[in-house]
């Protein structure tokens, strides 16, 4: 599903992302209820923040720029016990390539039932997306946060095992 957010592009970089488990849910500007897979994918004017409930409760992922939190994105997040796993990456890229990576991830999610893409005011290429996926057991979610200003595109992946 494409979204066009009703809120100003805030300039940003990847460095200033916080990742956090477990907060309160945040105010967004939009949310897409996957009620079959248990999943919430929830867009913040600061980025992304998902919602799977367990056996066990909630678990809340975000992944934003969070007011009161110091800025740091791991490149990796494991905890085994929970069967939860996140990675991250930045991508640098030059103009012409940012909007090349954009334009496919825009083409390939924006009739996908699965995923959500946010798409900021102002330019083509500030977006935020989500998609969420499930195999047995598993559900997991990757996101696309796009800074074209700096050239950046952070990518993260979760996977779950839902016990």
């Amino acid at each position: 599903m494409l979204v066009t957010l009703a809120t100003p592009y805030a300039d940003t970089i990847a460095t200033d992302l916080s990742f956090a488990l477990g907060l309160p849910e945040q105010p967004a500007l939009h949310v897409l209820d996957l009620a079959r897979l248990g999943l919430r994918l929830r867009l913040l004017g600061a980025s992304h923040q998902v919602v799977l409930d367990t056996p066990a409760g909630p678990l809340t992922e975000t992944v934003a720029c969070l007011p009161g939190r110091a800025p740091a994105l791991p490149a990796a997040v494991a905890d085994e016990a929970a069967g939860y796993s996140f990675t991250s990456r930045v991508h640098r890229l030059d103009r012409a390539g940012m909007s090349e990576r954009i334009g496919l991830l825009r083409g390939r999610l924006a009739d996908d039932p699965y995923a959500l893409v946010g798409v900021f005011p102002g330019g083509a290429d500030a977006v935020t997306a989500l998609h969420a996926f499930s195999a047995g057991p598993t559900v997991g979610w990757h996101t696309w946060h796009a800074y074209p200003q700096s050239g950046e595109l952070v990518e993260t992946e979760t996977v779950v095992t839902v016990r």
